[in-house]
């Protein structure tokens, strides 16, 4: 099942779209987000993040606030 972009999906993440594009150009497999809205707000503005990752062939990291203000290296979490 094929799925549309929402409406000014376009304009309203335009950050998290030059993000994936210059972590997919750097060589980099993940992209790191502080919090789980940066990549939607409504269900169709989710999956469409979700779908540009896996397009670009990029994992996704949530940084949990909490966990990371009692560890300043949450990859050692």
């Amino acid at each position: 099942m094929k799925h549309r972009t929402p409406p000014d999906y376009a304009t309203k993440f335009a950050d998290f779209i030059k993000l994936c594009d210059t972590t997919k150009a750097q060589g980099t497999e993940t992209v790191l987000v502080a919090a789980p809205w940066v990549i939607g707000d409504t269900y169709d503005e989710i999956i469409e993040s979700l779908s540009r990752l896996a397009e670009a062939g990029l994992a996704l990291r949530v940084v949990d606030a909490d966990r990371q203000n009692q560890n300043p290296n949450p990859a050692r979490n």
